[in-house]
């Protein structure tokens, strides 16, 4: 799939989310880095982290399948050789996924290989952006919202509503406004937020 996004434009966005955080300090000591470990092979709630050792049930639910990591954005492979040895590379194509119907041939999945101690400047955008993740309203509206659908574990910050940094939220919406010129992620975009709708989620605004 060919974006209309340059690499260049890819190294922008990544500056700007390395400037920020959810929370202050290191949010994975709330749930163990579980959105960086998760294995779903090997799950089980973890009880010696900050956030669950009252309630395991907070952070992990195990679930069955395997994972096949992060998927990348197209053109976001164009940051990468495709040979870095810390990370495990996988292919599939759009069509036997549920992605737009704009998507054609090829999305990358990685998976790092020494998590939760990745390569913080080449995380993926998926990693960057969490716990958020854009939506559009039927009006074309941009909000940023929580990250929605089912996850294999319990994110404290979403299942806690813990208040999120401001700069975090404005920094994601302005990348967001930045991809959406992309014609494929626009549609992924829409198709995510169509199916929220149509599903009735409880859809919370968290910016602007």
């Amino acid at each position: 799939m060919k974006s209309s996004i340059k690499k260049d434009t890819f190294k922008a966005i990544y500056r700007l989310l390395d400037k920020v955080s959810p929370i202050d300090g290191d949010c994975g000591r709330l749930c163990g880095s579980l959105c960086c470990t998760y294995e779903p092979e090997t799950a089980s709630c973890q009880t010696g982290h900050e956030g669950c050792s009252e309630n395991p049930e907070a952070c992990c639910e195990p679930s069955e399948g395997s994972s096949l990591g992060i998927y990348l954005l197209p053109g976001e492979e164009k940051l990468f050789t495709g040979h870095e040895d810390w990370l495990e590379w996988d292919w599939e194509y759009a069509e036997d996924y549920e992605f737009p119907d704009s998507w054609h041939g090829k999305v990358y999945f990685l998976k790092c290989l020494n998590a939760p101690s990745c390569h913080r400047q080449m995380r993926p955008l998926q990693c960057r952006v969490f716990p958020l993740t854009p939506h559009l309203d039927q009006y074309g509206q941009l909000y940023m919202i929580y990250q929605s659908g089912q996850l294999p574990y319990k994110c404290p910050l979403i299942h806690e509503k813990i208040k999120l940094n401001e700069d975090f939220l404005k920094a994601n919406y302005t990348v967001w406004k930045h991809l959406l010129r992309d014609p494929l992620i626009f549609d992924l975009v829409e198709m995510d937020s169509a199916f929220r709708e149509d599903d009735g989620e409880n859809i919370v605004y968290l910016y602007p």
